[in-house]
């Protein structure tokens, strides 16, 4: 393309540890190698400064102010502006400056914005093409929590679900392209803000050479239990992760553990809130949180779960799972934007009944569970790896049909 992009992204795109920065970080590198990117995002703690080296080896120029915003002064923000307390969340004056001195300097001719709330750093007389990567419908998330919920959370959520659907109809209508994590998505926010011909699904992949399963040790306090292990991998501060791990311990593991009294479940992911700390107190759940990583924990399993009642886009960890040959057992949810099948590649069930009994038949067959596992890696092989989904990124940016802190520029 002819110019240079300007990248914004809420969180710093390294390392790719959880499943937004996954995403960010494979899309970042596949436009740098599209045109010189320069890049605006926010740091969230004194850790990111530890890989701002990596931002720079990609980078023309970037800036990273810190977001140190504590979340009720954000919400009385949006209250007192009347917008959604994810935008006022993400303010950063520092960087809407930067933004702006780097489109009068440098010669940018497409903007990649990567999660609707970085759309507010967007000039409001920008010319130039506009490309909006919203990866899932947030405000679809919202009503679902608002719909979960009671009392002056669920009138939060509700709000919040309000205003963002308003923000990310704005987004559609400035941008050449919307793009978001699945055709489910896609249809869906169609559904909401209509259908303008510039919605498209630009879909997760996986990096099955990362993720090999002959590459990777067994976690081995893990395998020195007598078992059999059923983990569950994910960012524990987050609602829908939260909610999946507490169903799985108070209401699916007693039953299993009639039949495998050695049963375990193993949560492991970063930032477990006290109710997950809490599950730890339960016979045969363990606690791991934040981990240097995740797959010798996948190794040692016997079955993967992901019971999640909210899920928005494609589940990382479902394709992390499934690329280190684990069976994954999985809510209808959970299993959305992976056209895989049920019984081939993973194994569905919606009701806690249902999750029972495909969870304890799969245990008692080892050899099924073992092919499954392999149809599940061939699966993501041949048809989820991070080349093929983005292989229509160049043409996205151009227009072409398809057949902490700031450094400036050198």
């Amino acid at each position: 393309m002819d110019g240079d992009i300007l990248f914004l992204a809420h969180r710093l795109p390294f390392p790719p540890d959880r499943g937004d920065k996954i995403r960010s970080h494979n899309v970042l590198k596949a436009l740098a190698r599209i045109a010189p990117v320069h890049v605006g995002c926010l740091g969230e703690s004194a850790a990111d400064a530890a890989h701002l080296h990596e931002l720079e080896a990609v980078a023309a120029s970037w800036c990273m102010p810190r977001r140190s915003k504590p979340l009720p002064l954000a919400g009385l923000e949006a209250l007192g502006r009347g917008e959604p307390v994810s935008l006022s969340a993400f303010r950063s004056a520092e960087l809407s400056q930067w933004v702006k001195q780097t489109i009068r300097e440098q010669n940018i001719a497409a903007i990649y914005v990567f999660s609707g709330q970085m759309g507010q750093f967007v000039p409001a007389d920008w010319a130039g093409r506009l490309i909006v990567d919203l990866v899932d419908v947030d405000s679809a998330k919202f009503e679902a929590f608002g719909t979960g919920a009671s009392g002056p959370r669920a009138w939060v959520d509700r709000r919040e679900a309000r205003l963002l659907g308003a923000v990310e109809a704005d987004l559609v209508r400035r941008a050449d392209a919307t793009l978001l994590v699945s055709e489910a998505e896609a249809n869906l926010l169609r559904s909401r803000v209509g259908d303008n011909g510039r919605i498209r699904a630009l879909r997760n992949g996986i990096d099955c050479a990362a993720f090999d399963p002959g590459k990777v040790e067994l976690q081995p306090e893990v395998a020195a239990r007598a078992g059999p292990h059923v983990v569950f991998t994910g960012q524990m501060d987050y609602a829908p992760n939260i909610d999946a791990v507490d169903r799985f311990a108070t209401r699916i593991l007693p039953q299993l553990q009639v039949d495998f009294p050695y049963l375990e479940f193993h949560i492991v992911g970063r930032a477990p809130t006290d109710a997950v700390q809490q599950l730890g107190q339960l016979v045969g759940v363990t606690v791991w949180g934040e981990v240097p990583d995740v797959k010798p924990f996948l190794a040692a399993a016997d079955l993967v779960c992901a019971p999640l009642n909210i899920a928005r886009g494609v589940q990382n960890k479902v394709l992390e799972a499934m690329a280190m040959e684990r069976c994954v057992l999985l809510s209808p949810e959970a299993a959305t934007g992976i056209e895989a099948q049920h019984g081939a590649h993973f194994a569905v069930a919606e009701s806690d009944e249902a999750m029972v009994a495909q969870a304890r038949d799969l245990l008692q067959r080892p050899r099924d569970r073992a092919v499954i596992g392999k149809a599940a890696r061939q699966f993501v092989l041949d048809q989820m790896s991070w080349p093929a989904m983005l292989a229509a990124l160049p043409q996205i940016m151009s227009g072409e049909p398809a057949d902490g802190g700031c450094r400036d520029a050198a």
